[in-house]
């Protein structure tokens, strides 16, 4: 079973015909942060669903509490700005926008940071009611680094993002 392969991931074919693609984030103790390991993972697993001709479309999602809470601080609080630049850091964290295939991100909880930055790549955002959507990284003294500052922008207004970005507040579904 494809999904034995990954540490960070549940990964499956589902639906009545095993034509959708299920990628279901797996770190329910750091709130799905996205450290490098899982974003390796989604990659291959996104490669292997774009691959097979059985797979229509994609559904990316993650737990009722989390999406994903951002990508991993304590993996990133160390490097200096010169081994992130230079190191090619957040490197491959596109590979969902690229993707051929449609691409519904399915939000309940939190979708924070790095989170909300990888549901803004997906083609549908489809948000619970308990979806947090937020670019908290104001509060770390950095910005939005994975095109969050265009996605957002184009996604709910010049405005909001602007508030949203510069304050870190979060908006519901």
């Amino acid at each position: 079973r494809a999904g034995a392969a990954f540490q960070y991931l549940l990964v499956q074919k589902t639906g009545a015909q095993k034509n959708v693609g299920l990628i279901q984030l797996n770190r329910p103790k750091a709130l799905n942060a996205l450290c490098e390991g899982l974003m390796a993972e989604l990659r291959r697993a996104l490669e292997a669903m774009e691959s097979d001709p059985e797979v229509g479309a994609i559904v990316l999602t993650g737990s009722q509490k989390a999406f994903a809470a951002g990508a991993d601080i304590k993996e990133m609080q160390n490097k200096t700005f010169q081994e992130c630049y230079s190191g090619g850091f957040l490197s491959g964290w596109d590979k969902v926008s690229v993707v051929r295939k449609p691409i519904i991100a399915a939000v309940n909880g939190y979708a924070l940071g790095g989170g909300c930055e990888l549901a803004m790549m997906c083609d549908i955002i489809y948000a619970g009611e308990k979806a947090e959507f937020g670019q908290p990284e104001i509060l770390l003294g950095t910005i939005p680094g994975a095109g969050g500052t265009q996605r957002l922008t184009r996604a709910v207004g010049k405005s909001l993002a602007m508030e949203m970005v510069l304050t870190g507040d979060r908006i519901s579904a």
